[in-house]
């Protein structure tokens, strides 16, 4: 059951039929048309904006269409009346009885209510985390993780065939500081003293990596120049920082589908390969860019590069992708990664990247719509930053890594589903400030506990109609007399409930699991409030003595609730509460 949808289609069919009439030119895109709830909830359950959309391409004033279409919308059964207001809005009221319905087919569904065929089963990759494999995960890769994760879930329920990828950079400079500073831990563990310098990495959690690298070589590379070790020692210290972060993300409850490693690019042709296919679009060349902006002639010297003509796709500038010793810029294995997932056959592409990739965007979009011909979208979303406090005041933590907070101190401090809510109550290009004190109060001002808290009453309930012998099994409720829900309140939940479906197709169009925290925030609110009301109001209350018909139906409800809830939180990666200690 989904209203707003349903409600859109009488729309288009009442426009056909004025079409049919001859009050309307055929033709009409009728995409822009919507149906969704009015700002201000006095005006009515739902709005349209076709008469205001479509009067320019008919050729006829808003108000006019409005006036003409009303009357078609208010013949439908389900509408109780369909009011012109303004230049030509349509507000909708619909009869008490479709509401009434919706916690009967919520419970039907189960936890499958809301979901959408949106996706069509199109295949889309979402590449996150992709942290350099040089340590733990911090609190920053923490927030991408989540938010990629939060999103892949999205996408499966609004119908997309997803994958979710994690990035191996381990082709960089960045591997080797990594092998010299486990080569350090190592000597270390042989009982040397070292002392970590040029940029080498003093991080504790180092310490066991060489000591197992003392257990797999014994002193097989003890006094031995760089040359004899660097390639072994990087490939050992890079398999072991990959298997903390599998750890850490496993902490996190986030599963990879695959793993792609750069260095995979080097040495394979692949790198060559993609760049010979932009060469084929005549999209590489040699050429010399205008000096960067705030430089002025004294300062540049021009020099002629081998540069991707990004500018075609949508850039600011053309990209180098060679540097003068003939070694590839760090964007070119970026343009083969990419023309990898094109050529694996993904209808869109999604990257998960911290606030600092923002010059990224422009390139590697031009890259992937050159690749693709403009074929395959790919979306990058940035991540702002998270700033730690605890009871208002910055939080300074143990900092095991040496130089940053980890993700396993953020989850061993509040938990991993408090950890994945939080990170989601802020849209991702917005920063984020996590308090550890406020994220574990027990109040409605922290709203991982403000939503558990409505699922675990929810059950609360059931608990006690099962002990009066009430029969609450889903099969039961489902043919719960829910004619019996007239009051604003119980109304206002199943509107709220009715409201699911919509939002998911909203959230996983615009790439926004943000969205779904803070629906599941609000229906919370809506049931609190009913439950409130009904200390003061007993026959509000979900359980009514020796009426088992109304307790049936108030029941239903709550339990619809409890099962969008469960849902919303299944996409957040957040596991439902039964009982909250």
């Amino acid at each position: 059951m989904t209203l707003f949808t349903d409600i859109g289609a009488l729309v288009a069919s009442a426009i056909g039929g004025m079409q049919a009439d001859g009050i309307l030119p055929g033709g009409l895109d009728l995409g822009p048309v919507t149906v969704e709830p009015p700002r201000d909830a006095g005006h009515g359950d739902m709005a349209t904006n076709a008469a205001m959309v479509l009067a320019k391409p008919a050729g006829k004033k808003p108000r006019d269409i409005a006036e003409a279409l009303a009357p078609r919308l208010a013949a439908d059964p389900r509408v109780a009346s369909a009011e012109v207001a303004g230049p030509g809005f349509i507000n909708l009221r619909l009869e008490t009885s479709v509401w009434q319905e919706v916690p009967r087919a919520v419970i039907a569904a189960g936890t499958g209510y809301g979901r959408s065929t949106m996706g069509g089963g199109r295949k889309v990759n979402v590449e996150y985390v992709s942290a350099n494999p040089t340590g733990p995960l911090h609190v920053g890769h923490t927030r991408g993780a989540v938010f990629g994760d939060a999103l892949a879930s999205l996408l499966d329920f609004a119908g997309w065939d997803v994958t979710r990828e994690y990035y191996i950079n381990d082709g960089g400079a960045q591997v080797d500081v990594l092998a010299r500073s486990v080569y350090l831990r190592y000597l270390e563990a042989h009982g040397q003293e070292v002392e970590f310098a040029d940029g080498t990495y003093p991080g504790e959690y180092l310490i066991a990596v060489g000591e197992a690298l003392k257990a797999e070589v014994g002193d097989a590379y003890m006094g031995k120049p760089e040359a004899e070790w660097l390639e072994a020692v990087r490939s050992f210290a890079t398999d072991a920082m990959m298997e903390l972060i599998r750890e850490d993300l496993k902490l996190l409850g986030v599963r990879m589908d695959h793993f792609f490693s750069e260095k995979s690019l080097y040495g394979t042709g692949r790198i060559e390969s993609a760049i010979d296919t932009l060469k084929s679009k005549d999209l590489i060349y040699r050429g010399t860019l205008e000096p960067p902006k705030g430089k002025t002639p004294e300062d540049w010297e021009p020099r002629e590069q081998t540069l991707f003509r990004s500018t075609a796709h949508g850039d600011d500038v053309d990209r180098p992708i060679m540097k003068s010793d003939g070694a590839w810029t760090y964007f070119a294995p970026d343009i083969a990664y990419h023309w990898d997932k094109v050529s694996r056959g993904y209808d869109a592409l999604i990257d998960v990247f911290g606030a600092d990739h923002g010059g990224y965007v422009k390139r590697m979009k031009a890259a992937v719509s050159a690749l693709s011909d403009g074929r395959v979208p790919l979306d990058i979303k940035l991540c702002q930053l998270v700033k730690l406090y605890k009871d208002g005041e910055p939080f300074k933590m143990s900092k095991r890594a040496g130089t940053f907070v980890t993700l396993r101190d953020v989850v061993d401090e509040v938990g991993p589903d408090v950890t994945r809510f939080v990170m989601l109550t802020r849209k991702n290009d917005a920063p984020l400030d996590f308090d550890f004190g406020k994220v574990l109060e027990q109040s409605k001002e922290n709203p991982v506990f403000y939503v558990q808290y409505a699922h675990a009453r929810v059950h609360s309930v059931l608990r006690k109609a099962r002990d009066a012998g009430l029969d609450v099994s889903d099969t039961a409720l489902a043919g719960a007399d829910v004619a019996q829900l007239d009051h604003e309140a119980e109304l206002a939940v199943a509107k709220k409930l009715a409201e699911w479906p919509r939002l998911v197709e909203i959230a996983a169009k615009g790439h926004e699991p943000h969205r779904v925290a803070f629906f599941l925030y609000d229906l919370a609110s809506d049931f609190h409030a009913l439950w409130n009301r009904g200390n003061d109001q007993p026959e509000l209350r979900f359980l009514q003595e020796d009426q088992p018909a109304t307790s049936a139906a108030k029941i239903a409800l709550a339990r619809a609730v409890s099962v969008v809830i469960s849902a919303g939180l299944g996409i957040l990666g957040v596991a439902p509460v039964e009982e909250m200690r």
